[in-house]
Order: structure tokens, then sequence, then C-alpha cells
């Protein structure tokens, strides 16, 4: 059996498999081409999925199971996937901690000031005047209340913040305080000091941000999105802080990507950019071969129940 990963993965964890599944033959090259021989050979194949195109899927003849360590799949060739009846499982589940300590990280650093402090030792100032804020009493809301949501909402409420959360369902989420539906969004947002998206991209939520809900928030807030780069329209952003009607915004994913040298962005004081790292540790690659080598025992033993199994007709 041929396992083929379109990735480099570090010596440490090639050891690992290999000591594991004897019996399995690895290949690990950055990339894959639609000429690739491997590709026609492989059983199963490790990806983070945003390389693949139907003509991959085409061409892989033998290709039974997709292990994808990422989340989202908006970009895969999902329906030619169905087609062929290929399982796909997902890294689900394992972007929580990176992502909430990212978010927290990042509204420390802008209550504390770090960016100013930062500077201040560049050019060798000593300035107290620094208003410095704290996350004590202030409210912070989370669009997508799941599980990345609900770790960020945990660490949140250790720092004796308030916690709104929106999501489809409705349904409780642990450490909110108050949930909301999609249909409410712009009365969770006038309470927010801090509003953070960690919204997938989908038909509903495309577009989802528009003039209205940057208005609908207070001229001090902070906006977060460390879900989907198509949220809202670049242009309204930027509008709504020229205007005014936010304080900062806090951007880690972006459509399309990577961000152009040229764009804005980069150049707006009043906008932090990263270039979509909120996920990404030491422990990222660990965490996601853990979820593949669970199912992967499974499947060398005939097992029919597989955790993080996507259904590529719906994408989740």
């Amino acid at each position: 059996m041929i396992v083929l990963t379109t990735l480099i993965l570090p010596e440490a964890l090639q050891t690992d498999l290999h000591e594991m599944y004897q019996e399995l033959t690895f290949y690990y090259q950055d990339g894959i081409d639609t000429e690739d021989e491997l590709l026609k050979k492989a059983d199963i194949l490790i990806t983070y999925g945003e390389d693949l195109t139907e003509k991959h899927i085409e061409k892989a003849l033998s290709l039974k199971w997709i292990m994808v360590i990422s989340a989202g799949l908006e970009k895969m060739p999902l329906k030619a996937i169905a087609a062929r009846e290929i399982m796909i499982t997902n890294a689900k589940g394992i972007h929580k901690i990176p992502m909430a300590e990212y978010t927290l990280g990042m509204i420390l650093q802008y209550e504390k000031k770090i960016k100013n402090i930062m500077l201040n030792k560049q050019n060798q100032k000593w300035d107290r005047e620094l208003e410095m804020g704290e996350l004590h009493n202030k409210t912070i809301l989370i669009m997508g209340a799941g599980s990345i949501g609900g770790e960020i909402a945990r660490l949140s409420k250790a720092f004796g913040m308030r916690t709104l959360g929106v999501n489809r369902s409705g349904n409780s989420v642990n450490n909110i305080d108050t949930l909301y539906q999609l249909d409410n969004l712009n009365e969770a947002l006038e309470q927010s000091d801090y509003v953070v998206s960690v919204l997938p991209s989908t038909t509903e939520t495309k577009g989802l941000f528009t003039k209205k809900q940057f208005q609908a928030m207070k001229n001090t807030s902070v906006f977060i999105n460390i879900g989907r780069g198509d949220l809202f329209d670049e242009k309204i952003l930027v509008e709504a802080l020229n205007n005014g009607e936010l304080a900062h915004a806090i951007l880690d994913v972006f459509e399309p990507e990577p961000l152009n040298q040229s764009h804005v962005y980069w150049t707006m004081e009043n906008i932090t950019v990263t270039p979509h790292i909120s996920s990404r540790t030491t422990e990222y690659l660990p965490r996601a071969l853990g979820i593949f080598k669970e199912n992967l025992t499974n499947y060398l033993e005939g097992k029919i129940e597989f955790k993080n199994e996507v259904d590529p007709l719906k994408g989740y």
C-alpha cells in the first residue's frame, strides 16, 4: 500500500510513520503534478487540500482516501472526489489551541500597546505616559462559536471578559455567556469591544459583513478575522476604519492570498496584518498526524468508522 504526501514532513515524523507502519510505503514530495507516476499508484494521499484539482483526482487511479491536514475544504474538487467515492478525513479540532492563543495574544498586544513599546525601545525613548488598557470587564464577541470559538471564550473568561457568541444553531457553548444567532448579529456587535470571526467560507457567510455590521460596532472596538477572507469586501473595511466606525482590525486571512505587496492594508496604521499563521505552531503537524495515525490503524484493521470523516457533497 502506497501513502503519498504532498509536503515534506520533518524527519522525526517520517521516522515515526515508518516504524509504526512498516508494511506501508511512504513517499514525501513538495507539491504534486498530474503526470506524477506516484499519484497514479497512491492508495492514500496526505495533503493540505489546496493543491488538488479535478485533473489530479482523474489521474489518481488507485486513490481510496485523502487525509487533509487542515480543516477547510472549500478549494478542493469535492464533486470529483465524491464521484469516485474517495474517503476524506481532515484535521478538524487541532486548531483550537494555537488559534485561541493567537487571538488572546493579539488582544493583549493591542491593550498593552506592545507596538508602541517596541517602537520606543528602538528609538531609545522612555515614555511612561502610554495609556494601557485591560481585558477585565471588556466584552468579546466570537462569531463561529464552535471548538475554536469555545477555546477563545475559555481563555477570555480567565481574563475576566464577558463572552458573547454567534453560531448557526443557537445551541449553548461552554464559556459563552450569551449566544446569538446570525439574525441577531448586530445586537451582539453593538455590545462588543472585540469582535472575532472564526467563521468558515460558506454561501451563508460570504459577504456577511456589510457596511451595516461595521456601523453597528463601537467606534473603540477591534475586529479580528481568523476565519476566512471573504467574510467582507475589503473596501468596506477600509472605509469603516477611515470613518472611525471601529478602532483597529487584526487580519490573518485574506481574499485572495497571499496579500499583494501593494495592498493598502500594509500601510494602514490601524490594521495589523499576519500571513495566515494563527494556527501554525510547532505542534500543528504532530497533532494532524495524530488524527491520521488513529484513522490509519482503523483503516488497516478494516474498521468503517473514522475520526473527522467528511461528506464531500456537503464539504464538512
